[in-house]
């Protein structure tokens, strides 16, 4: 049986209408960003932090001017061995190349998405498939995948603690609390995002591995392979990020401009089709409880305060209704 998810099978119908409107159909994306070549963006060596006094103090710096000026960056020296992340890696892998049926039917099949649900335009589809897995769910997980459930255990421990170090550090840039992430941002609150993006057959910029979108979250930690296919706008033109085998990539979410009043950039990030080789990624997604209130410290705030349920709500609603996530300008004061 075939692992790929059928596609264009399908979504038959968005593909016969992107042949019938041929080029023409591109002038949607006329104002998108231009594309530039790839690009080493901000790259942090976490082995500053534990050195003497003006060495943190200059590492803390470069976090925080990244994720002001980025709001992206690459860390080394990370604390994430290299035998974790090959062990994760190879059980991504066993995962996705088992037969589409039994992605789709087995008992991870409520935490297994592709495509997009309802997609009436390729800005609503993402050539992809995942398995999203809250972390408070891992005894379904450890039932299916003994193996994997071990391996994704022992990453999320250490990321979270990363996640921890990294909001506490950009949180006393900004003069706010940073107990706040030890108290609101448990381990049972956050999750892993395990992605695949198949090799796409259709030969368009149009067709994306994952649409633009910023993340709902405060910081996402993003383990890439050597394919590449990350770009993130940046002064209006998408950049292509280099992957650095050694480096995790950390990327700005909403919550964290918000609580920290527009200092830090949720950036806007997507994936592109690669047309002979397949992608892996695994994404670690640090958030809050679903009650948490999220509220900044500085005067005078730029957006209300409000709960990540409404949020996530909010998020929910907007993508039915309208397509699309619009995010936090529905929150400005």
């Amino acid at each position: 049986m075939e692992s790929e998810p059928p596609f264009q099978e399908i979504y038959k119908t968005l593909f016969v209408n992107f042949s019938e409107e041929g080029t023409n159909s591109e002038s949607v994306h006329e104002k998108k960003p231009m594309i530039l070549d790839e690009y080493e963006i901000p790259l942090v060596d976490l082995s500053r932090l534990s050195l003497c006094n003006l060495e943190q103090k200059e590492g803390k710096r470069e976090l925080a001017s990244a994720a002001n000026q980025w709001g992206l960056f690459q860390v080394v020296n990370h604390g994430v061995s290299c035998d974790v992340l090959t062990r994760l890696q190879r059980e991504q892998v066993k995962l996705f190349r088992q037969p589409f049926q039994n992605k789709a039917l087995n008992s991870l099949a409520d935490y297994y998405s592709w495509g997009a649900p309802n997609a009436a335009t390729f800005m609503q589809f993402s050539w992809s498939e995942a398995f999203h897995i809250p972390l408070n769910n891992m005894p379904v997980l450890k039932e299916f995948n003994s193996n994997l459930s071990t391996t994704i255990a022992e990453f999320s421990e250490v990321v979270c603690e990363l996640a921890q170090r990294i909001a506490e550090i950009l949180a006393e840039n900004v003069g706010c609390r940073s107990t706040f992430f030890a108290k609101n941002c448990q381990p049972s609150s956050c999750y892993v995002r395990m992605n695949r993006y198949p090799p796409c057959p259709v030969s368009s910029s149009k067709v994306y591995g994952m649409v633009p979108h910023t993340d709902s979250d405060f910081l996402t930690i993003l383990c890439q392979d050597h394919v590449g296919g990350l770009q993130v706008a940046k002064d209006g033109k998408w950049v292509s990020v280099k992957p650095n085998p050694e480096a995790l990539i950390i990327i700005i979410g909403d919550l964290f401009q918000a609580w920290s009043n527009g200092v830090y950039k949720s950036i806007e990030h997507r994936v592109v089709t690669n047309h002979e080789v397949e992608r892996f990624s695994v994404g670690y997604f640090f958030c809050p409880t679903i009650e948490t209130v999220i509220q900044t410290c500085k005067e005078p705030p730029l957006y209300r305060k409000f709960s990540f349920r409404e949020y996530r709500g909010q998020v929910q609603e907007d993508v039915k209704t309208a397509g699309t996530k619009i995010g936090l300008s529905k929150f400005l004061m």
